[in-house]
């Protein structure tokens, strides 16, 4: 490696760093169809957050994405269980325009507990461009909020040609590129390098080596998050990679918990 390491000395010694808390910025809660999670609860997550040294999960509650009638119910109670520890993205479905306009309507009234919405257009069978998601990207333009979309290689529904479009029309939203265009790496640095208001997010480009360090060349660390899918993946496997990447503790304490620190600023009273 180029740069030597602080960080990585500490994390292989304690499991953790205390100097560097973890922000994870993509996570998720519950049980999942056709999937077994042994850590799927507030209570079960924030225990094994505590181990490996991650100090806050920003989430989305499985059942609010596919399930209208559930909503952001199990978000909202997570959060004010453990408000120190977890933030929510309010979950939306396109196909439900009545529901969506609900949640638009009640989401400055759990300014605790929401920093932005979340987007799953594969999964919900709808693209970026669906008009259900339009009042949702309207709001969010309009109050600065987050975004975090699922995206992925060049699927017309979710991959650059869509996220471009958005990112045209609207331009104070901060978009978090989930998996960022997973395999079209150099379609995820374009956007960044050409939307000053765009973030690349980890989860799943930690499993090719040398990703990073390109993100990091190209973009810079500071416009990129780290993320997990938790509980879909191991924290100590995401950070392991994000240590072991060929770039400086600087660039790593960015990715870990500066940039999100940032972000999450106007959404966490102290």
């Amino acid at each position: 490696m180029k740069y030597k390491s602080k960080l990585i000395k500490e994390f292989f010694e304690k499991g953790k760093v205390e100097d560097c808390p973890i922000i994870d910025m993509h996570g998720h809660m519950g049980p999942f169809y056709g999937a077994n999670y042994s850590y799927n609860t507030p209570e079960k997550m924030v225990n094994e957050m505590d181990r490996v040294g991650v100090k806050m999960l920003v989430f989305c509650h499985h059942g609010t994405l596919m399930s209208p009638d559930i909503g952001n119910a199990p978000s909202i109670e997570a959060v004010r269980k453990f408000p120190n520890r977890l933030r929510a993205y309010c979950g939306v479905n396109p196909h439900f325009s009545d529901v969506v306009k609900k949640e638009i309507k009640s989401f400055k009234k759990y300014s605790d507990v929401y920093v932005g919405f979340k987007f799953l257009p594969p999964y919900q069978e709808a693209s970026l461009l669906h008009e259900g998601y339009k009042p949702v990207l309207e709001f969010a333009d309009d109050n600065e909020l987050l975004i975090l979309t699922h995206t992925w290689g060049y699927r017309d529904n979710c991959g650059p040609k869509p996220v471009r479009k958005l990112l045209e029309k609207y331009h104070k939203i901060k978009l978090l590129i989930g998996h960022s265009f997973h395999d079209e790496w150099d379609a995820a640095i374009e956007i960044a390098k050409d939307f000053k208001n765009v973030y690349l997010e980890l989860t799943a480009v930690l499993d090719n080596r040398g990703v990073l360090e390109s993100f990091v060349e190209n973009v810079g660390s500071q416009r990129i998050v780290f993320g997990t899918d938790y509980p879909w993946f191991d924290h100590h496997y995401y950070i392991g990679s994000v240590l072991g990447a060929d770039i400086t503790d600087e660039d790593r304490k960015n990715i870990l918990y500066r940039n999100a620190e940032k972000l999450l600023k106007p959404f966490i009273k102290k």
